[in-house]
Protein backbone atom coordinates (compact mmCIF):
# COMPACT_ATOMS: atom_id res chain seq x y z
CA UNK A 1 0.00 0.00 0.00
CA UNK A 2 1.53 3.41 -0.70
CA UNK A 3 1.73 5.77 1.37
CA UNK A 4 -0.85 8.33 -0.10
CA UNK A 5 -3.45 4.86 0.63
CA UNK A 6 -2.43 4.94 4.06
CA UNK A 7 -2.96 8.61 5.15
CA UNK A 8 -6.33 7.99 3.45
CA UNK A 9 -7.24 4.86 4.66
CA UNK A 10 -6.26 6.41 8.46
CA UNK A 11 -8.75 9.76 7.58
CA UNK A 12 -11.84 7.83 6.57
CA UNK A 13 -11.61 6.06 9.83
CA UNK A 14 -12.49 9.47 11.90
CA UNK A 15 -14.22 9.83 13.89
CA UNK A 16 -16.75 12.61 13.58
CA UNK A 17 -16.71 15.39 16.82
CA UNK A 18 -20.08 17.00 16.19
CA UNK A 19 -23.52 15.78 14.16
CA UNK A 20 -22.83 17.87 11.18
CA UNK A 21 -18.79 16.91 10.82
CA UNK A 22 -19.91 13.68 8.70
CA UNK A 23 -21.84 15.64 6.33
CA UNK A 24 -19.03 18.24 5.92
CA UNK A 25 -17.14 15.34 4.90
CA UNK A 26 -19.71 13.52 2.42
CA UNK A 27 -19.86 17.43 1.10
CA UNK A 28 -16.10 16.87 0.32
CA UNK A 29 -16.00 13.97 -1.35
CA UNK A 30 -18.75 14.95 -3.57
CA UNK A 31 -17.34 18.08 -4.80
CA UNK A 32 -13.14 16.35 -4.97
CA UNK A 33 -14.47 13.58 -6.96
CA UNK A 34 -18.20 13.80 -8.06
CA UNK A 35 -19.89 14.55 -11.40
CA UNK A 36 -23.26 16.06 -11.45
CA UNK A 37 -25.59 15.11 -14.20
CA UNK A 38 -28.40 17.56 -14.94
CA UNK A 39 -31.37 16.38 -17.17
CA UNK A 40 -34.44 18.97 -17.87
CA UNK A 41 -37.30 19.35 -15.11
CA UNK A 42 -34.60 19.06 -12.22
CA UNK A 43 -33.72 15.55 -12.24
CA UNK A 44 -29.75 15.02 -11.30
CA UNK A 45 -27.43 12.34 -10.94
CA UNK A 46 -24.33 12.32 -8.75
CA UNK A 47 -21.40 9.92 -9.85
CA UNK A 48 -18.12 9.28 -7.39
CA UNK A 49 -15.45 7.71 -9.45
CA UNK A 50 -12.65 6.43 -7.50
CA UNK A 51 -9.38 4.10 -7.47
CA UNK A 52 -9.68 4.11 -3.81
CA UNK A 53 -11.36 1.96 -1.09
CA UNK A 54 -11.82 3.94 1.59
CA UNK A 55 -13.78 6.80 -0.61
CA UNK A 56 -16.12 4.16 -2.12
CA UNK A 57 -16.52 3.25 1.70
CA UNK A 58 -17.08 6.40 3.23
CA UNK A 59 -19.14 7.77 0.62
CA UNK A 60 -21.69 4.78 0.41
CA UNK A 61 -21.81 4.44 4.65
CA UNK A 62 -21.98 8.49 4.99
CA UNK A 63 -24.91 8.46 1.97
CA UNK A 64 -27.24 5.48 3.73
CA UNK A 65 -26.58 7.18 7.22
CA UNK A 66 -27.29 10.57 6.68
CA UNK A 67 -28.88 11.61 3.27
CA UNK A 68 -30.86 8.22 3.49
CA UNK A 69 -30.65 7.67 -0.29
CA UNK A 70 -30.11 5.09 -2.83
CA UNK A 71 -26.97 4.12 -4.28
CA UNK A 72 -25.70 2.35 -6.82
CA UNK A 73 -22.19 0.64 -6.78
CA UNK A 74 -20.40 -0.65 -9.65
CA UNK A 75 -16.55 -2.50 -9.42
CA UNK A 76 -14.58 -2.58 -12.65
CA UNK A 77 -10.97 -3.74 -13.07
CA UNK A 78 -8.62 -1.97 -15.43
CA UNK A 79 -6.47 -4.57 -17.52
CA UNK A 80 -4.75 -2.02 -18.45
CA UNK A 81 -3.50 -0.79 -14.84
CA UNK A 82 -4.60 -3.44 -13.44
CA UNK A 83 -6.71 -1.71 -10.39
CA UNK A 84 -10.43 -1.81 -8.86
CA UNK A 85 -12.49 1.45 -10.05
CA UNK A 86 -15.09 1.91 -7.98
CA UNK A 87 -18.58 3.86 -9.24
CA UNK A 88 -20.62 4.92 -6.62
CA UNK A 89 -24.08 6.67 -8.16
CA UNK A 90 -26.91 8.39 -6.82
CA UNK A 91 -29.73 8.41 -9.23
CA UNK A 92 -32.36 10.98 -9.51
CA UNK A 93 -34.53 10.52 -6.68
CA UNK A 94 -36.83 12.44 -5.41
CA UNK A 95 -34.78 13.83 -1.66
CA UNK A 96 -31.31 13.92 -4.19
CA UNK A 97 -31.97 17.55 -5.13
CA UNK A 98 -32.68 18.26 -1.20
CA UNK A 99 -29.33 16.31 -0.31
CA UNK A 100 -27.44 18.75 -3.19
CA UNK A 101 -28.19 21.61 -1.48
CA UNK A 102 -27.27 20.45 2.22
CA UNK A 103 -23.98 19.14 0.91
CA UNK A 104 -23.38 22.74 -0.82
CA UNK A 105 -23.19 21.23 -4.35
CA UNK A 106 -26.10 23.52 -5.36
CA UNK A 107 -27.88 26.46 -3.97
CA UNK A 108 -31.37 26.73 -3.04
CA UNK A 109 -32.53 28.06 -6.65
CA UNK A 110 -31.15 25.42 -8.20
CA UNK A 111 -27.53 26.90 -9.38
CA UNK A 112 -24.17 25.11 -8.97
CA UNK A 113 -22.30 26.71 -6.36
CA UNK A 114 -18.33 27.60 -6.87
CA UNK A 115 -16.75 27.70 -4.09
CA UNK A 116 -17.77 26.44 -0.79
CA UNK A 117 -20.44 27.68 1.22
CA UNK A 118 -20.09 28.76 4.70
CA UNK A 119 -23.15 26.80 6.06
CA UNK A 120 -21.39 23.44 5.30
CA UNK A 121 -17.94 24.89 7.24
CA UNK A 122 -19.52 26.97 9.87
CA UNK A 123 -17.65 25.15 12.78
CA UNK A 124 -14.00 24.81 13.13
CA UNK A 125 -14.66 20.78 13.37
CA UNK A 126 -16.54 20.66 9.87
CA UNK A 127 -13.92 22.84 8.77
CA UNK A 128 -11.72 20.07 9.65
CA UNK A 129 -13.72 17.40 8.35
CA UNK A 130 -14.03 19.13 4.83
CA UNK A 131 -10.33 19.46 4.64
CA UNK A 132 -10.53 15.69 5.80
CA UNK A 133 -12.90 14.55 3.14
CA UNK A 134 -10.96 16.84 0.27
CA UNK A 135 -7.49 14.54 1.20
CA UNK A 136 -9.66 11.48 1.35
CA UNK A 137 -11.34 11.59 -2.00
CA UNK A 138 -8.16 13.70 -4.19
CA UNK A 139 -4.92 13.59 -1.72
CA UNK A 140 -1.42 12.56 -2.71
CA UNK A 141 0.85 12.90 -0.09
CA UNK A 142 4.63 11.64 -1.09
CA UNK A 143 6.40 9.10 0.53
CA UNK A 144 8.46 10.76 3.51
CA UNK A 145 11.82 8.88 2.57
CA UNK A 146 11.65 11.44 -0.52
CA UNK A 147 10.46 14.57 -0.71
CA UNK A 148 8.00 16.40 1.29
CA UNK A 149 4.98 16.77 -0.75
CA UNK A 150 0.86 17.04 -0.27
CA UNK A 151 -1.75 17.87 -2.31
CA UNK A 152 -5.61 18.14 -3.81
CA UNK A 153 -6.51 17.50 -7.13
CA UNK A 154 -9.63 18.90 -7.63
CA UNK A 155 -11.62 21.03 -10.74
CA UNK A 156 -12.38 24.48 -11.06
CA UNK A 157 -10.39 27.37 -10.17
CA UNK A 158 -12.51 29.27 -7.42
CA UNK A 159 -13.27 25.75 -5.51
CA UNK A 160 -9.23 25.10 -5.34
CA UNK A 161 -8.75 28.79 -4.15
CA UNK A 162 -11.55 28.26 -1.58
CA UNK A 163 -10.23 25.28 -0.37
CA UNK A 164 -6.70 26.81 -0.17
CA UNK A 165 -8.20 29.41 1.82
CA UNK A 166 -10.09 27.02 4.00
CA UNK A 167 -7.03 24.90 4.99
CA UNK A 168 -5.31 28.79 5.84
CA UNK A 169 -7.93 29.23 8.10
CA UNK A 170 -6.17 26.23 10.50
CA UNK A 171 -2.73 28.35 10.09
CA UNK A 172 -1.59 25.88 6.98
CA UNK A 173 -0.37 27.79 3.93
CA UNK A 174 -1.42 26.07 0.56
CA UNK A 175 -0.51 27.59 -3.20
CA UNK A 176 -2.89 26.78 -6.05
CA UNK A 177 -1.37 25.63 -9.55
CA UNK A 178 -3.09 24.82 -12.73
CA UNK A 179 -2.50 21.05 -14.02
CA UNK A 180 -4.11 21.03 -17.35
CA UNK A 181 -7.65 20.48 -17.34
CA UNK A 182 -7.54 20.38 -13.44
CA UNK A 183 -6.26 22.19 -10.03
CA UNK A 184 -4.10 21.16 -7.26
CA UNK A 185 -3.93 22.70 -3.88
CA UNK A 186 -0.46 21.49 -3.07
CA UNK A 187 1.98 21.95 0.19
CA UNK A 188 5.53 21.60 0.35
CA UNK A 189 6.60 22.82 3.87
CA UNK A 190 7.28 19.71 6.41
CA UNK A 191 6.39 21.43 9.16
CA UNK A 192 2.71 22.39 7.27
CA UNK A 193 2.04 19.32 5.54
CA UNK A 194 2.76 17.58 9.89
CA UNK A 195 0.59 20.62 11.45
CA UNK A 196 -2.41 19.62 8.61
CA UNK A 197 -2.20 16.23 9.14
CA UNK A 198 -2.24 16.51 13.02
CA UNK A 199 -4.83 18.86 12.88
CA UNK A 200 -6.97 16.19 10.39
CA UNK A 201 -6.34 13.38 12.42
CA UNK A 202 -4.03 11.55 10.53
CA UNK A 203 -1.65 10.90 13.93
CA UNK A 204 0.12 7.40 12.68
CA UNK A 205 1.25 9.10 9.44
CA UNK A 206 2.14 12.06 11.58
CA UNK A 207 4.26 9.94 13.42
CA UNK A 208 5.57 8.29 10.23
CA UNK A 209 6.73 11.46 8.37
CA UNK A 210 8.22 12.31 11.57
CA UNK A 211 10.66 9.24 12.58
CA UNK A 212 11.46 9.62 8.28
CA UNK A 213 11.60 13.06 9.05
CA UNK A 214 14.46 12.29 11.71
CA UNK A 215 16.07 9.40 9.81
CA UNK A 216 16.57 12.01 6.57
CA UNK A 217 17.74 14.86 8.97
CA UNK A 218 20.55 11.87 10.39
CA UNK A 219 21.30 11.03 6.82
CA UNK A 220 22.51 14.04 6.00
CA UNK A 221 24.40 15.38 8.84
CA UNK A 222 26.37 11.94 8.16
CA UNK A 223 27.05 12.86 4.52
CA UNK A 224 27.77 16.85 5.25
CA UNK A 225 30.29 14.91 8.20
CA UNK A 226 31.66 12.79 5.41
CA UNK A 227 32.15 15.40 2.77
CA UNK A 228 34.01 17.99 4.73
CA UNK A 229 36.11 14.79 6.05
CA UNK A 230 37.09 14.00 1.54
CA UNK A 231 37.31 17.65 1.05
CA UNK A 232 39.85 18.35 4.59
CA UNK A 233 42.06 15.75 3.36
CA UNK A 234 41.87 16.43 -0.02
CA UNK A 235 43.42 20.05 1.21
CA UNK A 236 45.68 18.16 3.30
CA UNK A 237 47.12 15.68 0.68
CA UNK A 238 47.57 18.68 -1.46
CA UNK A 239 49.28 20.43 1.14
CA UNK A 240 51.72 17.77 1.78
CA UNK A 241 52.45 17.27 -1.97
CA UNK A 242 53.42 20.82 -2.37
CA UNK A 243 55.55 20.54 0.81
CA UNK A 244 57.35 17.59 -0.99
CA UNK A 245 58.40 19.85 -4.00
CA UNK A 246 59.08 22.52 -1.83
CA UNK A 247 61.59 20.21 0.37
CA UNK A 248 62.87 18.95 -3.19
CA UNK A 249 63.49 22.73 -4.51
CA UNK A 250 65.84 22.99 -1.01
CA UNK A 251 67.56 19.83 -2.12
CA UNK A 252 68.22 21.23 -5.50
CA UNK A 253 69.72 24.66 -4.42
CA UNK A 254 71.95 22.51 -2.52
CA UNK A 255 70.51 24.19 0.64
CA UNK A 256 69.59 21.07 2.68
CA UNK A 257 73.03 20.91 4.20
CA UNK A 258 72.95 24.27 5.82
CA UNK A 259 69.48 24.40 7.20
CA UNK A 260 68.87 25.14 10.63
CA UNK A 261 68.49 22.03 12.84
CA UNK A 262 64.23 22.87 12.86
CA UNK A 263 64.17 23.16 9.43
CA UNK A 264 65.92 20.15 8.71
CA UNK A 265 64.17 17.94 10.93
CA UNK A 266 60.38 18.99 9.57
CA UNK A 267 61.96 18.06 5.96
CA UNK A 268 62.94 14.62 7.46
CA UNK A 269 59.57 14.06 9.59
CA UNK A 270 58.24 15.10 5.88
CA UNK A 271 60.03 12.80 4.12
CA UNK A 272 59.07 9.84 6.61
CA UNK A 273 55.48 10.53 5.75
CA UNK A 274 54.53 12.29 2.73
CA UNK A 275 51.15 11.60 3.03
CA UNK A 276 50.12 13.10 6.89
CA UNK A 277 48.64 16.37 7.35
CA UNK A 278 50.47 19.14 9.41
CA UNK A 279 48.52 18.22 12.45
CA UNK A 280 49.28 14.69 12.36
CA UNK A 281 52.77 15.84 11.33
CA UNK A 282 52.74 17.37 14.71
CA UNK A 283 51.23 14.74 16.73
CA UNK A 284 54.20 12.52 15.54
CA UNK A 285 57.00 15.26 16.03
CA UNK A 286 59.20 14.58 18.74
CA UNK A 287 58.54 16.79 21.06
CA UNK A 288 55.06 17.13 19.63
CA UNK A 289 54.47 20.19 17.49
CA UNK A 290 51.30 21.93 17.04
CA UNK A 291 50.15 22.74 13.32
CA UNK A 292 51.00 26.42 13.14
CA UNK A 293 54.47 25.69 13.99
CA UNK A 294 55.14 23.06 11.61
CA UNK A 295 53.31 26.05 9.08
CA UNK A 296 55.97 28.32 10.22
CA UNK A 297 58.67 25.99 9.54
CA UNK A 298 57.12 25.71 5.52
CA UNK A 299 56.87 29.38 4.94
CA UNK A 300 60.63 29.37 6.56
CA UNK A 301 62.04 27.06 4.13
CA UNK A 302 59.67 29.13 1.03
CA UNK A 303 61.36 32.54 1.97
CA UNK A 304 64.89 30.35 1.75
CA UNK A 305 64.03 29.21 -1.73
CA UNK A 306 62.82 32.37 -2.85
CA UNK A 307 65.90 34.28 -1.53
CA UNK A 308 68.08 31.31 -3.40
CA UNK A 309 66.11 30.97 -6.65
CA UNK A 310 63.97 33.79 -7.47
CA UNK A 311 62.76 31.99 -10.96
CA UNK A 312 61.84 29.09 -8.99
CA UNK A 313 59.43 31.15 -6.54
CA UNK A 314 55.97 29.09 -6.10
CA UNK A 315 53.32 29.44 -3.97
CA UNK A 316 53.21 25.76 -1.86
CA UNK A 317 51.32 25.82 1.40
Amino acid sequence: MSFTAEVRDELARCAPTCEYCNIATLAALARVCGTLSVRGGGHYRLQVATETGAVARTMIGLTHQILKLKTEFTVRKSVLHRVRNYLIALPDQPDLEKALVLLGILDRSGTLVRGIPHHVVARDCCRLAYIRGSLIAGGFVADPRGDFHLEISVQGEQFAHALADLIGQVGVRARVNRRRSSFAVYIKSADDILRLLREVGAQRSVAEIEEARVVKSVKNAVNRRVNAELANQGRSAGAAQRQMELIEQVNALGLRQSLPSALSAFCDLRESHPDLSLRDLGEIADPPLSKSALYHRVLRLEKLVEAAGPDMNESLQ
